[in-house]
């Protein structure tokens, strides 16, 4: 399955030098994460919620005037 993923130009260039000096590919670096991740103990699931819940907001100075782009999000949202 092809997949695309958006990976910050600092980290690529981390996973391309170290694919480099290993002889590999960033695929099977990449590959090798996954699987390692995936073999690690799951968190406890999280209790099921009944109810309600509240989404995440951007609040505009201006509303209606806000556009985001791919990496516009970025400046407002913390991703991990």
């Amino acid at each position: 399955m092809r997949v695309t993923l958006d990976i910050p130009d600092e980290i690529h260039a981390i996973l391309k030098a170290r694919a480099k000096n290993e002889g590999t590919t960033m695929r099977a670096i990449i590959l090798r994460a996954i699987n390692a991740e995936l073999r690690r103990e799951s968190p406890p699931a999280l209790p099921e919620r009944k109810g309600k819940f509240e989404l995440s907001q951007i609040r505009s100075k201006r509303p209606g005037t806000l556009k985001l782009g791919e990496e516009g999000v970025y400046e407002y949202i913390d991703f991990p």
